[in-house]
Formats: C-alpha cells, sequence, structure tokens
C-alpha cells in the first residue's frame, strides 16, 4: 500500500486528476459516458507519464531542498522502482491512446501533449521558452478528443487552452520560485520573479476568459 501511495504521489495527484476530469468531460461531450470512461482512463496513463519522469528528473534537487513531501525523498518508493512502473506506462500510455476512442489522430496529438510534458521536466523548464509546452499540451487534450470524432477544434478549444496552460505554468512556479532560482532553473516565471508572474498569469487568465465567452 505505501508503495502505491508513493506512486500516486509521483503522479502529481491533484493535476492529473483535474485533466482526467476534463478530458471526461469532452469525452462525454463528443461521444458519450462509455467511451468517457476510456478516454479518461487513457489520458490518466499519459498524466502518469509526465508526473513520474518529473519526480524522477527532479530527485536530486527535491533531496538538496529536503522536499519531504515528495515520495522519492520520504522514502515511500525509490528511484528504481519508479524506473520500473515508467518504463511500462510510456510504451502501454502511447498504445492505449492510439487504440482507444481518441484513435490514431486524436491519439497522437495527446501525444505530443505528453511530448511536450516530458519536454518541460527535462529541458524547456530551464528556458526563456517554459510557458510553450504548457500552452501546446493544454491545447492538445481537448483538441484530440475533437479530433476523435473528426471535428476541426474550434479556435476558442485551442487558443483558450493554450492561454489556461501558460496560466497554470506561472501559478506552478510561484510556490516553489525561491528555490527554483537557487538551483538555477530559470524558466520565464523564475526570470520575471513572483510578482510579475502573478500579474501574468492573471492577464492570462483574464484573455481566456474572453476567448471563452466568445
Amino acid at each position: 500500500m505505501s508503495k502505491f501511495n508513493g506512486l500516486r504521489q509521483a503522479c502529481h495527484f491533484g493535476p492529473t486528476l483535474i485533466v482526467t476530469t476534463i478530458a471526461w468531460g469532452f469525452g462525454n461531450y463528443y461521444w458519450w459516458e462509455g467511451p468517457a470512461y476510456v478516454i479518461a482512463f487513457t489520458v490518466a496513463t499519459g498524466q502518469l507519464v509526465v508526473g513520474w519522469s518529473n519526480d524522477l528528473y527532479d530527485y536530486k534537487d527535491d533531496l538538496a531542498h529536503d522536499r519531504t513531501n515528495k515520495p522519492l525523498v520520504s522514502g515511500l518508493i525509490t528511484p528504481q522502482y519508479l524506473m520500473k512502473w515508467l518504463r511500462f506506462m510510456v510504451p502501454f500510455s502511447f498504445i492505449a491512446n492510439l487504440l482507444g476512442p481518441l484513435g490514431i489522430k486524436g491519439g497522437l496529438v495527446y501525444m505530443l501533449g505528453i511530448a511536450c510534458g516530458v519536454g518541460y521536466n527535462f529541458h524547456f523548464k530551464f528556458s526563456i521558452l517554459s510557458p510553450l509546452p504548457y500552452a501546446i499540451a493544454f491545447a492538445a487534450l481537448p483538441s484530440s478528443v475533437a479530433l476523435s470524432k473528426d471535428v476541426t477544434p474550434p479556435v476558442w478549444m485551442w487558443c483558450g487552452g493554450a492561454l489556461l496552460g501558460m496560466a497554470a505554468h506561472f501559478i506552478n512556479v510561484i510556490k516553489d520560485m525561491e528555490q527554483d532560482q537557487v538551483s538555477g532553473i530559470q524558466g520565464l516565471p523564475q526570470r520575471l520573479g513572483t510578482k510579475k508572474s502573478i500579474i501574468t498569469a492573471v492577464a492570462l487568465i483574464s484573455v481566456a476568459i474572453l476567448v471563452l465567452l466568445k
């Protein structure tokens, strides 16, 4: 049970649950309740890949900052154990999304979002372009469900998703801003600082609301 809790914590359960719920909502809108649950499941597997790879990559930095809320630091699971599950989940998620209701087109678009999430973990979090993977990933999620029904994603969907994704990036970084700066993590929020990041997040959310209401 402790290892299960460790895997659950390492996937960043809150954000994973939110993304999975959003996927179910769009799945229910474009399909119906049955396929929506399958879509939610396959989407969740992709979120596991992003979350687990993030905790593995950040392990040394989490140790340096004594982040005992992280399962690898607290000892709930070991890096080797998490890596074993990650090696299983990467191909499983890819196949499940392409063979599930999302289909080839929708599945590939969603997996592009997952690739962006992993790319952020390993590269973009250090770059001034750090919001870019969030923008692509948040636009890809609803768009992938629309494409699974051969519907061209409307502008409000992918544009609003991209704006909210970037806002989520700025908000997510704020809590670890000072520690990230000490560790040399220089994404755009870290370069702007806490105050400007909050202002940027509010501005992005405001524009997203305008886009979604049109």
